[in-house]
């Protein structure tokens, strides 16, 4: 044989390091590893919420309509076609939503958790003191 062959047990890549499919090794089963309750591929037994199956329908709730228009008015007023997340936090600052619950995602080490009380200020653009 003229060809190279993997290496027993390590998938063959592509340029960019890339799992090749033709390997057998599925994607899923490598994020299932760790679960962050973020995960949204659907597989065997996974069904989608009827929350994200009404939105990918486009039978929106009242919240994701409202979220939708305050978003779109953002980016009218400030002339923005992409928010920054930033921007986005403000956004869902200003609608009024804080963190008054624990988590329900595993970040793991990365992020600290918290909670705030419900009538806790936005605390978005807070204006610069007058300079005299």
């Amino acid at each position: 044989m003229t060809g190279k062959q993997p290496t027993e047990g390590i998938p063959p890549t592509g340029h960019s390091g890339v799992v090749d499919r033709r390997s057998g090794l599925d994607r899923r089963a490598l994020s299932e590893a760790s679960p962050t309750n973020l995960e949204r591929r659907r597989g065997p037994g996974r069904r989608l919420t009827d929350f994200i199956r009404s939105a990918e329908e486009g039978e929106m709730s009242q919240e994701q309509f409202l979220f939708l228009l305050a978003i779109d008015t953002f980016k009218r007023v400030n002339q923005k076609t992409f928010p920054s997340w930033t921007d986005v936090l403000e956004v869902i600052r200003k609608l009024g939503y804080r963190k008054t619950m624990p988590s329900e995602l595993n970040l793991g080490s990365r992020a600290k958790d918290w909670t705030e009380k419900p009538d806790a200020p936005a605390g978005v653009h807070k204006l610069a003191p007058k300079e005299e």
